[in-house]
């Protein structure tokens, strides 16, 4: 962790003990602006996996990262036990325990509960076998093919019931039409007043950076959405 990171981390400490724990509104309107950067994770099946902290930039699943463990968080310490615990299947940094996949984050040990199919009667079902690109060979070299069950709503039955049943701080990943993957982007919902809102690093030209998008306007560009529900 960069000395620049250590601060940022002490700030976001400092907001998220005053708003209390769980407060994933306030910890993550710490990141809004934050640059977006790709890649930043260090580890692979040829290099060994490290333990990074780099909250100068974020791409969508580390600010989920990141969001998630501070509000397990009261100090440092606590924060990197909790960020092992949510990036890591066990708590164990390597590349094959890593979470590397969306829905790892409800399977085995989970992280948060998949509600997708609880808030949508029009909820499709799609088996996957993740890792395996359409096109043939991997997207994670290194790692296995894992056959799951994948539930999204489409986009156009993501109606203001499908929203009344969301909760602040859940996470809506945008479906994958690729078999080997479960989702392309990841981020975290909240209602405004001025309606509600994907809270996510985007890399699009306009924004390279955590900025909140209307949700119905993201969800106009994607096939669907995965609503993963953290614990309480």
């Amino acid at each position: 962790m960069s000395e620049q990171s250590e601060q940022i981390l002490e700030r976001m400490l400092a907001v998220r003990n005053g708003a209390g724990a769980g407060s994933a509104e306030a910890i993550s309107r710490e990141f809004l602006g934050t640059p977006y950067g790709a890649n930043t994770l260090i580890g692979s099946a040829s290099e060994p996996e490290q333990l990074v902290v780099e909250l100068t930039k974020v791409d969508c699943f580390t600010l989920a990262d990141y969001v998630e463990a501070l509000k397990r968080a009261g100090n440092r310490d606590e924060f990197i036990a909790a960020l092992r615990e949510v990036r890591y299947r066990d708590g164990v940094v390597n590349f094959q325990n890593r979470r590397h996949f969306f829905t790892d984050w409800a399977a085995g040990s989970p992280v948060a509960n998949d509600v997708t199919a609880d808030l949508s009667p029009n909820a499709v079902a799609v088996q996957k076998m993740l890792n395996q690109k359409d096109s043939g060979g991997l997207f994670l070299p290194g790692l296995p093919v894992v056959a799951r069950t994948v539930s999204y709503i489409p986009s156009d039955q993501f109606d203001d019931g499908v929203v009344s049943g969301l909760r602040t701080g859940d996470y809506v990943g945008a479906y994958a039409e690729d078999g080997g993957l479960d989702v392309t982007h990841v981020g975290i919902f909240f209602d405004t007043p001025s309606g509600p809102v994907l809270r996510n690093a985007s890399s699009l030209p306009g924004d390279n950076k955590v900025v909140d998008t209307p949700l119905f306007d993201y969800l106009r560009t994607v096939p669907g959405a995965v609503v993963l529900r953290p614990g309480q």
